[in-house]
């Protein structure tokens, strides 16, 4: 992050704006809309500048820029698009210890002025520190049409019975989700929609009820994070995410996950590594049931989807023994995620009209697989947990009858920066592994659709080599 965001502010305060052209009107315009004190220095104004100042709203000073303009000064432009002068301008600005901007000039700013969405008081700041003012652009243009145009009314409605929930509401918690509950519900797209009486009458309501046990209430979410790549969230993960006391967080986490959530939230690491867990599963458990019974709102937060190999439906079992009321956010489960980031079809009308997800730990029943059931010409399978058992995995699925030529793939990192695809034979599992240092989280995808593997070539960063046996389906 180059530029530390800020709101800053100028109202009544003096501000000085050196320029009379295009560029000074522009900046005023927006300056205006904070009602500062605002002096122009410039030998000549344009028209509109020239009107501003005649009706009052600016103060002209109308000859060549000096340093001393700036003493006294809250903030100070630059606005002339002359080099010299605009330099000159910072440079007397920082002496003084001024913030000052120079127009288009981030290099010499001290601080850069944003695209800005506004529906007063809320406002919304876009910055790309100078870097891609089209896409800036282009993303106010999205945020203008998101954005109810009465939203700004609705944040001023809500201002005005601040101190009444402060009032009734003694605790931070259930003040927060008292603002929750009226901002996602009826009261708010009530007042959105016009209807501003039955808003207040429902505001007043809902501030003076006897019962504010929801304000109170705890709360889990078992959220799917996907198999690493943050732009695999759900919407609805992200909402819970934002609105969680607590997250308890898993190993498998891309860290970057974690910048969705809240930021006054607490982080709870229960990662669990071959050999080494954080917490067991039943601390897990117990600590997911007493932070809901202590009234707080709890995201549990997994790798790819909490239902497939995530131990989701034990947590969910023991939460609602203990009356825990709790929502599932499915998630994009790593054999899809990551299938799909190396390019393999799991299904291929071709290849395979089947997919099975096997468990390669033994603690989660790799011992009790049904593998003479898995060995079919026209089925894909996908491993998780095996890297271990990778010797294992093949051996068992050659002794049932699988072709030891099959195609089988290792997908590392799946969906991340640092992914890895591993291209083989599943008679050759084991020395895969040891060959290129196959690292957890990866999947093994056996079945003719691994040969897909081969499109990963197309990356000019490719980390592997294929065998020179390996044939590939066309």
């Amino acid at each position: 992050m180059e530029h530390f965001p800020i709101f800053f502010g100028i109202k009544q305060r003096h501000v000085l704006l050196v320029g009379g052209g295009d560029n000074a009107v522009r900046k005023v315009r927006l300056l205006r809309k904070a009602d500062p004190v605002i002096t122009v220095v410039a030998p000549s104004l344009c028209d509109e500048l020239q009107q501003m100042a005649m009706d009052g709203a600016i103060v002209h000073v109308a000859r060549k820029f000096q340093p001393e303009d700036v003493i006294g000064k809250a903030l100070v432009f630059a606005a002339t698009d002359l080099d010299d002068v605009d330099l000159a301008v910072t440079e007397a600005a920082r002496a003084h210890s001024v913030p000052v901007n120079a127009v288009d000039k981030p290099g010499i700013s001290d601080f850069i002025t944003p695209a800005i969405v506004d529906r007063s008081p809320l406002v919304v700041a876009i910055c790309s520190s100078g870097a891609a003012p089209i896409v800036v652009r282009n993303l106010r243009e999205k945020l203008e049409a998101m954005l109810h145009p009465s939203l700004g009314r609705l944040v001023s409605f809500a201002d005005s019975f601040r101190g009444a929930v402060r009032a009734t509401r003694q605790s931070g918690t259930a003040r927060r989700r008292f603002w929750e509950r009226f901002f996602s519900g009826s009261i708010a797209d009530n007042y959105l929609a016009g209807r501003e009486q039955l808003a207040h009458e429902q505001m007043l309501k809902l501030v003076n009820t006897a019962d504010r046990s929801e304000d109170l209430k705890g709360h889990v979410a078992i959220v799917g994070a996907g198999p690493g790549d943050p732009d695999l969230l759900t919407f609805r993960a992200m909402r819970f995410m934002q609105q969680a006391d607590v997250v308890v967080y898993d190993r498998l986490l891309d860290d970057s996950m974690l910048e969705y959530v809240r930021r006054d939230a607490d982080r709870i690491y229960v990662g669990k590594a071959p050999g080494k867990h954080a917490m067991t599963q039943e601390q897990i458990n117990r600590l997911l049931v007493d932070e809901a019974l202590s009234g707080r709102r709890v995201v549990r937060l997994k790798g790819g989807d909490p239902f497939i190999f995530g131990r989701g439906g034990e947590e969910l079992d023991l939460l609602r023994e203990h009356g825990v009321d709790v929502d599932i956010v499915p998630g994009v489960t790593a054999a899809t995620g990551c299938a799909a980031s190396a390019a393999i079809p799991l299904t291929h009308r071709e290849h395979a009209s089947m997919v099975t997800f096997v468990a390669g730990h033994a603690g989660d029943g790799i011992e009790d697989a049904d593998w003479a059931s898995l060995v079919n010409s026209r089925q894909t399978l996908v491993f998780y947990m095996g890297v271990g058992k990778s010797s294992e995995i093949s051996a068992r699925l050659i002794r049932h009858g699988m072709d030891a030529q099959t195609p089988a793939a290792f997908v590392e990192n799946g969906t991340r920066k640092d992914q890895r695809v591993i291209p083989g034979r599943l008679a050759d599992l084991e020395k895969m592994v040891q060959d290129y240092d196959v690292k957890a989280p990866a999947l093994i995808v056996v079945g003719k659709v691994a040969d897909y593997a081969r499109l990963q070539l197309a990356q000019p960063d490719a980390e592997f080599e294929f065998p020179a046996d390996v044939q590939f389906a066309e």
